[in-house]
Parts: structure tokens; C-alpha cells; sequence
């Protein structure tokens, strides 16, 4: 597997990725700004979880933790109306100490992330904040910790392409998932997952178009340990990982040196971050326990009924879909749409499937590194359908199919998606157009999304956006209607300017000059 030159990054690229990145973290901002408290999912249980630790509470044995009674008084008085009468987190915590009844169920993960949820709040002084304020101070961390990914999805497509105009396409396709945006900007332990899983996907694609060095292969190794201190979505990227370790280099390094390289990537995962799963194999023998077994009790089937594979895949599908595109809400209540899901999904699916593992008609065969790219997302979609189909047979509910926990390996997607696009024209100007219709397609999915969002929420489901709305976002949003006035022109100016960029490349194949040091 031999790899040549890599496109040398323009200033003017460099320049363009920047704003492109920036643009993306704002565009999470705004998500963050319109999106109600407690309306992304689970948040109501991710902000306990964070706000137990930063009160001392410790990290309680998986399904024993419950949701505090301050938190239950705050969602109650978010559904009395207007924010000027919202207390504090002291006033809350000494007005309603203890906990509920209410399971929360997010001690079935490390508290990795909620540690560090933890020291945001300390560092704040939460307990002088607005509830609905440090809430909000939670999402901006977590869309700080996700802008990156825009930066990531470049770099991945562009080691992979060789194609700057393809490379500068990626970031832009993410605003065509409203529901990374909605997930991204909330509190939530998705956060850093969909940074490190990034991260992760990125190093991969290094790995496998040639970078071959000892620091590349460790610092995947961290950064693995890392994605799986954090959450058990991540840990399908061990085995994905193991599969790049021993593919890149093919035809240049020796199968013996390939397993050795394998192995010291294992290792190094392994020492750094198995401690939470080896605790849990010790303490209550399993590898992932579950935090809703106390409220998720095993029950047989009625009589005269039984299980159903029809069923199950239409609701596990079904919803897996719906909530990849674009289902925000807390209970995934808000839809842009069955019948734009549906064809986005195809679209998607068909086009990966039938270009993105060709042999490419000119330049290095990326086919090896998209079939390694694949066993990222096909990992994550098997071990979930498994997960819940288990949970189906036991519990007669067919629960925990969530689109968002694709969402570590996105990027992979990303990346074949980018192949298989760009094998789809014949000729440089179909290229050149099909870009164009991307990047503004991309976009008017994702505005299309978040107009839904605010609708549903402000405008009691309909739109556009009345005066009776903005009065009610006045009334009890966390910021002046104006601010979110002005950080959405500046996204719109930001992806008004990157459209128009990709139209008007003409270099052949979107690429620059190439340089044998150029190390993207």
C-alpha cells in the first residue's frame, strides 16, 4: 500500500478551514442559546450527575443514584414560566436538599466526563449562578469541546482525498446533522466522546495513508484510552483501532511487524484506559452494567404473544434513523421530518455502499483504508442492535437505540462519505458542481433543523417565528433574543462566504501543488 505526496496547505486554505471551524463552534453556540433547558436528552439526569459531584455526592453503584430534589424543584419552576423567579443553585440545594426517588441512571458510566463538569461548576462558583445560567455554562463547555471536530473532519478527508476543496467540504457537511448539533451543545457525556472519537478516526486515517511513525501509533493509543475512560461508546474503538494497526504499512512493514505495532497499541490502551471496565468486571461482573435493571425489570411476554423481528426492526431502525439526523428534545420529541430522514438515510447508505470502496480510476487505491474506516461505524451500529435486541427479549421494550451513539464514529462516515461523492462525476466540472450542490445543501438541512427547534419550543410548533415567540424566549431564555440574532447572522455570513469559496474553486480536483513534506 504505497502512498505519494500529500497537498501542501495554502495560507489561503489554512485561513478558510479557521473560519470554517469557528463558524461550526458558533453554530453549536446557537444550539445551546435555543434549545431550552433540560430539552436535550437525558440532560436533566447528565446536570445532576454533574452537580452531585461537585456537591461531594461521589459516584454511586450503577442504578443506586437518584436525582437530586433541586434539580426536580429547578424543572419545576422552569415549567412555571418566567425566568426573572428562578432561583440560584444555592437557594435550590438549601430549599430542596436531598434526593428524589428519580432514578439517574448515568452512574453506569465513568465520571470522567462529570468530573469535569464538576471543576467547571467549582471554578464558576455555581452555587451564586441562576440554575438555568450554569446549565447554560455546561452546553458552551461541551460546543467548545466539539468545535474541533470541524478541524478533524478536514484534516481526516484530506489525508484520505488528497482533494482541499473535498477536505473543505467535510466540515461543512456536519451542519447537515441537526441532531450533532443539538447533542454537541448540551450537557451531556456525548461531548467529549465526539471529540476523542474524532480524534481517534483522524489519527486512524494518518495511519493508514502512510504515517507510519512510533508517536502517531502511541498517541492513537492515548487517545483511545482516553475516548474509553469517558464512555462505553467508546469502546468499540479498541478493535477498530487494532484492525488500522495492522493494515497500515501493508506492502512496506512485515506482517510480524504489523502485529508488533498492534500489540503496543493494545498495550498502550489497555494500561491507560481500562481501569473503569476492570472495576466493573470485579465489582458487579459485567462489563457495561445497567443503571436502569432498578426501574427496567425482566418481563415476559404476554400470552399468546412473542417476540417479533419485524417489529423490532422497524421501532430499533426506525428511531436509530430519525435520531442520527435530527430528533432533538429530550424524549427525541422534535422531528424535521419522517419523509427527509428517510431520504437522507438512503441517499446516504447508497451512495457509501456502491462508490466509497471502488478502486479509484487515478491516484493511490484508498480501498484498504475504507473498508478499515468502515468496522468504526459498523461496530457501534452492531453492538447497539445487539444491546437492544437483548433488552427487547428480556424486557419486552425495544430501548436504547439513539442515532447519537453512531456519533463516535462519525467521522469515519465522513471520510467515506468524501470517497464516494467524488467518484460519482466523470468529468472536473461535474465535480465542481456536485461540490457546489453539497455545501448548499448541507447547510439548508441543518437551518432547516434548528428552524423546527425553535418553532417547536418558542412558537408553540409553528412558524416562522412570531413576535408572541420572541416574547416567550425573552420571558425565560437564558440570554437577549438580540444575542441570538447576532450569533446566527454571523454563522449565516461565515457559510454564505465557505459556499461561495467551493464555488468558485476551479483548480483541478480542488488540489494544490504537492510537496513530499507536507505533513496534514
Amino acid at each position: 500500500m504505497q502512498h505519494g505526496p500529500h497537498p501542501v496547505v495554502s495560507r489561503r486554505e489554512g485561513w478558510w478551514i479557521a473560519v470554517l471551524t469557528a463558524v461550526f463552534g458558533l453554530w453549536l453556540v446557537l444550539w445551546a442559546l435555543v434549545v431550552p433547558a433540560f430539552q436535550a436528552p437525558d440532560e436533566p439526569a447528565h446536570f445532576d450527575a454533574a452537580v452531585h459531584v461537585a456537591t461531594g455526592s461521589g459516584w454511586s453503584a450503577p442504578g443506586t443514584l437518584h436525582v437530586s430534589n433541586a434539580v426536580l424543584a429547578a424543572q419545576q419552576e422552569q415549567a412555571a414560566g418566567d425566568a426573572s423567579t428562578w432561583s440560584t443553585m444555592s437557594e435550590l440545594l438549601a430549599a430542596h436538599p436531598g434526593d428524589s426517588t428519580t432514578v439517574n441512571q448515568m452512574t453506569q458510566h465513568p465520571p470522567t466526563a462529570y468530573a469535569v463538569d464538576a471543576l467547571v461548576l467549582r471554578a464558576l462558583h455555581y452555587g451564586s449562578l441562576r440554575w438555568d445560567h450554569a446549565l447554560v455554562a455546561l452546553r458552551l463547555v461541551d460546543a467548545l469541546l466539539v468545535t474541533p471536530l470541524a478541524l478533524l473532519a478536514w484534516a481526516a478527508v484530506r489525508r484520505v482525498t488528497r482533494s482541499p476543496r473535498a477536505a473543505l467540504l467535510a466540515p461543512i457537511a456536519l451542519f447537515a446533522t441537526p441532531q450533532l448539533a443539538s447533542i454537541g451543545a448540551s450537557v451531556t457525556n456525548d461531548a467529549p466522546v465526539l471529540l476523542l472519537g474524532g480524534a481517534v478516526v483522524w489519527l486512524a486515517t494518518r495511519l493508514l495513508t502512510g504515517d507510519l511513525r512510533t508517536r502517531t501509533l502511541l498517541a492513537l493509543g492515548v487517545v483511545t484510552a482516553a475516548l474509553v475512560w469517558t464512555k462505553g461508546t467508546g469502546l468499540p474503538a479498541v478493535p477498530f483501532t487494532a484492525v488500522v494497526a495492522l493494515v497500515a504499512g501493508a506492502g512496506v512493514l512485515s506482517v510480524g511487524q504489523r502485529v508488533v505495532r498492534t500489540v503496543v497499541l493494545l498495550g498502550t490502551t489497555a494500561v491507560l484506559g481500562c481501569w473503569w471496565w476492570v472495576h466493573n468486571l470485579v465489582t458487579y461482573h459485567r462489563l457495561q452494567p445497567d443503571g436502569y435493571a432498578a426501574i427496567r425489570p425482566h418481563a415476559d411476554f404476554p400470552p399468546g404473544e412473542h417476540p417479533s423481528a419485524v417489529h423490532f426492526a422497524d421501532v430499533s431502525w426506525g428511531t436509530i434513523a430519525r435520531t442520527f439526523w435530527g430528533s432533538p428534545g429530550q424524549r427525541a420529541q422534535v422531528s424535521i421530518g419522517d419523509l427527509l430522514t428517510a431520504v437522507l438515510t438512503i441517499v446516504a447508505v447508497v451512495v457509501v455502499l456502491v462508490w466509497a470502496f471502488r478502486r479509484p480510476r487515478t491516484g493511490p487505491d484508498t480501498r484498504a483504508a475504507a473498508w478499515s474506516l468502515l468496522v468504526f461505524p459498523a461496530l457501534l451500529l452492531a453492538l447497539q442492535t445487539a444491546s437492544s435486541a437483548r433488552a427487547y427479549l428480556d424486557t419486552t421494550q425495544v430501548a436504547g437505540t439513539q442515532g447519537r451513539y453512531l456519533f463516535p464514529g462519525l467521522l469515519a462516515l465522513v471520510v467515506l462519505s468524501a470517497l464516494a461523492w467524488r467518484r460519482i462525476p466523470r468529468t472536473e466540472r461535474g465535480r465542481g458542481v456536485l461540490a457546489t450542490g453539497i455545501a448548499l445543501i448541507a447547510p439548508a438541512v441543518g437551518i432547516y433543523g434548528l428552524a423546527v427547534v425553535s418553532a417547536w419550543f418558542w412558537n408553540a410548533a409553528r412558524g416562522p417565528l412570531t413576535s408572541t415567540g420572541i416574547a416567550r424566549y425573552e420571558a425565560s431564555g437564558p440570554v437577549p433574543f438580540a444575542l441570538v440574532v447576532g450569533v446566527a447572522a454571523v454563522v449565516a455570513v461565515g457559510l454564505t462566504l465557505a459556499v461561495v469559496q467551493v464555488a468558485r474553486d476551479r483548480r483541478p480536483g480542488g488540489t494544490a501543488h504537492l510537496d513530499r513534506s507536507t505533513d496534514v
